[in-house]
């Protein structure tokens, strides 16, 4: 599944490659963003909402999705932080979410896309994200670090992913402050919460970390929390509630 997604990606990054030196400099230009880190830290578990049309697993997940009025709902429940998906061709986002869900609130916001190359950074400063994901399982060590440094000087944060044990001590290597353990597979699409209880341990110098995939419940956030998570990363339970102000609240435990 992760093939496909990977191959798209190269292609958009070989339509904007020749902007980067374009962007770097509109980035310059850029306020201060906010801070995910200062977002996620609190006495309690603290949920980033995610704005997701569709997954290749679970299929169109709200078609119809206005993302600054689904954003200002998330923030009413008590979102840290609004996670954007902007991966047009399996996801259907669009950097146009990501903008109107920046404008509609005051919290962080991340991009949530398939970061290869360090256009995509700048790219996502010009576009107002806060913070950019990385893969690990996508880069390679020197890739990893690379892109990292370059986040860090656009002013970005960076949440920096994994999903096995390795991947968690590649992680650590380039000193992150926001590492994610995705519950989810990226290779079979499989959920399971175990996976970041597991990985939980070899992430004890890490200052913030976030559990992703797989929470829909009270009982799933408090797993999360047990295992020493400080924040979780929720899309599907959230973009197909009736009520997201309140499922936030539930998820919000301490």
């Amino acid at each position: 599944m992760l093939e496909p997604i990977v191959e798209t990606t190269r292609r958009r990054i070989g339509d904007i490659r020749h902007l980067t030196d374009e962007f770097r400099t509109r980035a310059a230009d850029m306020p201060p963003a906010r801070s995910l880190r200062d977002a996620l830290v609190a006495d309690r578990l603290t949920v980033i909402a995610e704005i997701k049309r569709r997954s290749p697993s679970r299929g169109v997940l709200a078609a119809d999705l206005d993302p600054a009025a689904r954003a200002k709902e998330y923030e009413a429940g008590g979102a840290a932080a609004i996670s954007v998906l902007t991966e047009p061709d399996h996801f259907d986002g669009s950097d146009d979410d990501l903008v109107a869900v920046k404008a509609a609130t005051s919290v962080p916001v991340l991009r949530k896309d398939f970061t290869l190359d360090e256009v995509q950074i700048h790219q996502a400063r010009v576009i107002g994200a806060d913070a950019v994901l990385l893969i690990v399982a996508l880069l390679s060590d020197d890739q990893l670090a690379h892109l990292h440094g370059v986040a860090a000087e656009a002013g970005l944060e960076a949440v920096v992913e994994v999903h096995t044990d390795d991947e968690a001590a590649r992680a650590v290597a380039v000193d992150p402050v926001i590492v994610g353990v995705n519950n989810r597979d990226l290779r079979t699409f499989e959920v399971d919460l175990a996976t970041a209880e597991r990985i939980a341990a070899g992430l004890a110098r890490v200052p913030v970390t976030v559990g992703e995939s797989g929470i829909f419940t009270t009982a799933d956030a408090e797993r999360m929390r047990r295992a020493g998570y400080d924040a979780v990363l929720v899309g599907e339970s959230l973009v197909r509630s009736g009520d997201p102000a309140a499922t936030i609240r539930e998820l919000t435990v301490r």
